[in-house]
């Protein structure tokens, strides 16, 4: 039984880590300044959109979900004739369209499955799942590793849906904004009013960073610095802390929305690396993708582990 695991262009996890294991990226489509592009977590665009500047400022970006139709067409064309069970776990469902288009597809791919199957040579039943990560960025790459490590544990498709869902309500994200005026603007084009006008004017007039920690995507501020850099340090104590204190899973995933030699000028990034190796974890260090980027803005990081409850100063 060979099993697919999918998850969309928001999933943010280090290229040579999603191509080692097969990972099939569902695009998201990318609309900045009027034109047309389609993120697949190439990492060569995604540089290109760091060195151009369009993910900043002055720039109207966001973000639209394939469709159902889209989906449906390269599930039958890529998973069904590939696999014979499929997971695909999308962005929280409660800030994107993704969620509902995919499992839409799923059920008509599971309707007419048979057809394209048998043209490929591939025997027996197919079944697929959408699952709703409940996460966002670093959180959802989280549970993307972890989910592979249980299919290597030839898991039975039953037991490795239950296992992911969940497992997901266990994953702790931190979340460190660059711009807060950014956060609320495209929040404001979502119709999403989590982020305040005063926040971000308080954000903007007097510099403050928050740190923005809870369960999967719905965290809240639970420290407000005066500068990124002491944002980082505290989100890096958290880490560091937390590994060694234990995890539910040997990974951490730390994505982040800025060019590779700011991202290993980041302070505190050598202690997790340090902690990491001497605890049998690795560290899933990428650059986040243009989907994320667009949604929380260019220079913020995202932290995601799974641990027992707690909260973000038991570590600090």
């Amino acid at each position: 039984m060979r099993v697919g695991l999918i998850v969309d262009s928001a999933c943010d996890l280090p290229y040579d880590f999603a191509r080692k294991h097969d990972l099939f990226v569902l695009p998201v489509t990318a609309i900045i300044d009027g034109q047309t592009y389609t993120d697949k977590h190439c990492p060569v665009r995604t540089q290109e959109f760091y060195q151009s500047g369009l993910l900043g400022k002055g720039h109207e970006a966001e973000t639209k979900a394939y469709t159902a139709e889209q989906i449906h067409d390269l599930f039958m064309e890529k998973i069904v004739t590939e696999f014979d069970v499929a997971i695909c776990e999308t962005v929280t469902k409660s800030r994107s369209q993704i969620f509902q288009n995919a499992a839409e597809a799923m059920n008509s791919v599971m309707a007419h499955y048979e057809e394209a199957r048998k043209a490929a040579g591939r025997d027996g039943k197919f079944s697929m799942r959408v699952i709703d990560s409940k996460q966002i960025f670093a959180g959802q790459g989280l549970l993307a590793a972890h989910t592979l490590k249980l299919i290597e544990q030839k898991l039975s498709k039953n037991a490795l849906r239950h296992e992911v869902e969940t497992f997901t309500d266990k994953i702790y994200t931190c979340v460190i904004p660059r711009d807060l005026h950014y956060i609320r603007e495209r929040a404001r084009r979502r119709g999403d009013k989590s982020v305040s006008a005063f926040a971000a004017f308080l954000g903007k007039a007097l510099n403050i960073v928050p740190v923005i920690f809870g369960q999967g995507a719905e965290g809240k501020p639970v420290v407000k610095t005066r500068n990124f850099d002491m944002a980082v340090e505290k989100v890096m104590n958290y880490a560091v802390a937390r590994v060694e204190a234990g995890l539910l899973t040997p990974y951490v995933s730390l994505s982040c929305g800025l060019a590779w030699t700011e991202i290993e000028d980041l302070p505190g990034l050598n202690r997790l690396r340090d902690a990491c190796e001497s605890n049998g974890v690795e560290l899933l260090l990428s650059q986040m993708g243009i989907t994320s980027a667009i949604y929380v803005g260019p220079g913020s990081i995202c932290l995601a582990l799974a641990a027992e409850p707690h909260t973000f100063n038991d570590f600090q």
